[in-house]
């Protein structure tokens, strides 16, 4: 992850560097060359995703000084990459969250385990009525996590009820159930434990209300205030993403072109699902960068 872009961008190179120092190891080694194992670890992931995404914008701003987007928003952990951009928090503050978020959720989900999986085929409204009947039936938590696009979402909760809500959702037409290979339940009560561990971390945090205008992944409102922001990161812990309502809600407002930051192009296929008559584009590679920083006069 991101050694592409550390290689042809000192910008980007240089945040690397700057996340092995907050962090006192070398994250760079563990994104460029793995273990994937510990990769995957969410105290790992978690920084590691957070670090290409701002390595990526800076990369961009380097290209393309003059463009700057209306409007910002980040899937679950990809929400403290937009308030980056933002100028919410420092990148420094940001890494030392998301690393404290990762570690949090690691020993909640050590303490209560629990599992997620994505359901295909069926819309978020449905899926929540069957995660209350899961939850009725066996006594245990399950709940919408995220609603990632018209027919895609991840439901989250404990091992009995997540098995039951699938079997419903495939009684209901759902075209798969999928456990996900994670061993927390994220964006379900479960987290709970980490929320008050969390705010703490939140509080002692500089933040500053947002220069553009970021759409928070639990309300789909924007985040107007430096209190609001905090009430967004600590409530997320526990709450469903509401992506589609958050990508249709700046769709409503004008947007249409679509930039992704990061090592992958999950966000930009879940657009396509949404809305296909909007562009988006993955800035997921030196490549992909110097392409879309050609191909753009100035942008605003």
């Amino acid at each position: 992850m991101g050694k592409d872009l550390a290689d042809a961008y000192p910008v980007a190179r240089q945040t690397f560097e700057e996340a092995d120092d907050i962090l006192g190891f070398a994250l760079s080694r563990l994104l460029f060359d793995g273990p994937e194992a510990d990769l995957n670890e969410t105290i790992n992931t978690q920084p590691a995703l957070y670090t290409c995404g701002i390595a990526t914008l800076r990369a961009l701003r380097a290209e393309l000084p003059e463009a700057d987007a209306a409007f910002m928003a980040g899937h679950s952990l990809g929400e403290f990459t937009a308030l980056t951009a933002a100028g919410v928090f420092s990148f420094a503050d940001g890494l030392k969250l998301v690393r404290e978020r990762g570690r949090l959720m690691k020993a909640a989900g050590d303490a209560q385990p629990g599992a997620m999986a994505a359901v295909l085929g069926l819309d978020a409204p449905v899926m929540r009525d069957i995660c209350a009947q899961a939850s009725a039936e066996t006594g245990a938590v399950v709940v919408l996590a995220n609603d990632n696009c018209p027919g895609q979402v991840v439901i989250s909760g404990e091992g009995v009820a997540l098995d039951r809500a699938s079997e419903l959702a495939k009684a209901a037409g759902a075209r798969r159930a999928l456990r996900l290979a994670v061993s927390i339940a994220a964006h379900s009560p479960l987290m709970q434990p980490a929320t008050e561990t969390f705010a703490q971390a939140l509080d002692a945090v500089e933040m500053h209300p947002p220069v553009a205008t970021v759409i928070a992944n639990t309300t789909v409102s924007p985040l107007d205030s430096v209190v609001e922001v905090r009430q967004e990161l600590r409530g997320q812990l526990i709450q469903s993403v509401l992506w589609t309502d958050s990508v249709r809600t700046m769709i409503d407002a004008g947007v249409v072109l679509f930039v992704e930051l990061g090592p992958k192009d999950v966000l930009t296929g879940l657009l396509r699902r949404i809305d296909a008559s909007k562009t988006g584009v993955p800035l997921n590679s030196a490549a992909a960068l110097r392409t879309f920083s050609a191909n753009s006069s100035p942008l605003a």
